[in-house]
């Protein structure tokens, strides 16, 4: 990762629309569904009671009043019928019997309530009784007191555990519609940006929307879009024919100038100035060209050493500059060579003409490259006295010129800007940053070429 990087990744959490619209819509329907749920228990709720209590205290009515008008034999025959065929136990109640209150849900103790104002205020409703659970009742039978067991499931309509499987059934398919509609007006805009992002890099054919879209305002958006990049490709092309042209006619006069130049004046020494002006006019047409190279890099394999050495040879000879390099042999890296090689000779240049020591009035320059996950870092570093860091930003801006440390040459102002567009046209990133110690280092983060 490039320096200056990492700390914006932590700074800002980007929130993607599809993200922002599921969870706005989840927490919509979700917010719904509860309110539905809550409205639908609380007019449900009383009535349920209710209910359960008048079955209850019918089933206790019945029991006593069968009970109490047949003979002592014939009421255990009617026990024991009632017990195997209803599940109804009809057991006596003991001073000592064991029991345990009704459950103290909002449901259990309204139908206790419920079972009391209409069997009396002395019925007891339990859920145990002597370690046996049920639902129990406690009525008297010509004064004797006696328990009646029932079947708690029979009398349970519309349990918790219901509403929580209908309750995760509706969310589960809310949520999966609110993830369907939020693909559904994410995709437009998401086209949007995949197509921005082509302008951006440059590439205007791979950026064309459909103009067919299901709404009318996504239509008018496309439609206004590739009118847009048409125009853009078209004012990219007329520029680049225009540059090339600009080019072309200059450098025939030049030519002839020097030639002329070359032939007629006497004076040596004026000779070979009005030469090495017409050198730099012909340099600077030349970054001119480098500039405007248009569309993407076709990328290939490439031995970042062997660009390095084919880099290195014309500046080796020189006085005023000494390399020192730290590359792996076996580095290779995805870019077109002669790209990769203009972007290590206009770094190399720009450290020669603006990173000279102080002292010793020679550009030493550090090349150092390493391979990282699928990408390869490559740093190229003078130790000169680097430059304001107000200005770093600005540096890869065509024409810009920083301070005097690093202004003393005549040129375009166009080498850095070189460097950034190549590497962008090759899918890399380009960085420049202040060393500790002094000097301009120049990050360059290139893809690593895959294993044959």
């Amino acid at each position: 990762m490039l320096p200056g990087k990492s700390h914006l990744s932590r700074q800002m959490v980007v929130v993607s629309l599809f993200w922002r619209t599921f969870f706005l819509l989840a927490a919509l329907l979700m917010g719904s569904m509860l309110a539905w749920l809550a409205t639908l228990r609380a007019l449900d709720f009383t009535p349920r009671a209710v209910q359960t209590a008048q079955q209850i205290a019918s089933q206790v009515n019945l029991s006593r009043a069968a009970l109490m008008h047949v003979d002592a034999i014939a009421r255990v025959s009617l026990i024991k019928t009632m017990a195997d065929t209803e599940g109804v136990r009809i057991v006596p109640r003991e001073p000592k019997d064991q029991f345990l209150p009704f459950d103290s849900d909002a449901l259990s103790e309204r139908v206790a309530q419920e079972l009391k104002s209409i069997l009396g205020s002395a019925t007891v409703v339990a859920r145990s009784v002597n370690g046996t659970n049920g639902l129990w009742v406690g009525f008297d039978i010509n004064g004797d007191a006696n328990w009646l067991q029932l079947d708690r499931e029979r009398f349970n309509p519309g349990s918790n555990k219901t509403w929580l499987i209908w309750l995760l059934t509706i969310g589960g398919l809310s949520l999966t519609g609110a993830a369907l509609i939020a693909r559904l007006i994410n995709r437009p805009l998401k086209q949007l940006s995949f197509a921005t992002s082509r302008v951006r890099e440059g590439d205007f054919d791979a950026s064309h929307l459909d103009e067919r879209g299901v709404t009318g305002e996504v239509r008018e958006v496309n439609i206004g879009f590739n009118r847009m990049a048409q125009k853009l490709a078209k004012i990219e092309q007329d520029r680049v024919v225009m540059l090339a042209g600009i080019s072309h006619d200059l450098r025939t006069p030049l030519a002839r100038l020097r030639l002329e130049t070359e032939m007629s004046v006497a004076d040596d020494d004026a000779r070979d100035h009005m030469v090495a002006d017409i050198e730099q006019l012909d340099a600077i047409i030349d970054k001119f060209l480098d500039y405007a190279r248009p569309g993407h890099a076709k990328l290939n394999s490439v031995s970042l050493n062997q660009v390095l050495e084919s880099s290195l040879y014309a500046v080796l000879e020189y006085e005023d500059m000494r390399i020192q390099r730290n590359v792996e042999e076996s580095l290779m890296v995805l870019a077109d060579e002669v790209e990769l090689g203009r972007v290590i000779a206009n770094l190399l240049e720009n450290a020669r003409r603006y990173g000279k020591s102080p002292d010793t009035g020679i550009a030493n320059v550090d090349i150092v490259a390493k391979a990282h996950d699928d990408w390869v870092l490559l740093k190229v570093r003078d130790h000169g006295q680097g430059v304001n860091p107000e200005q770093l930003s600005s540096l890869s801006k065509p024409f810009f010129r920083g301070d005097t440390a690093r202004t003393e040459a005549t040129g375009a102002g166009l080498g850095l800007s070189i460097v950034d567009k190549a590497i962008q046209r090759m899918g890399g990133e380009f960085e420049l940053t202040n060393t500790a110690s002094g000097g301009l280092a120049a990050h360059i983060k290139l893809q690593r070429a895959p294993k044959e």
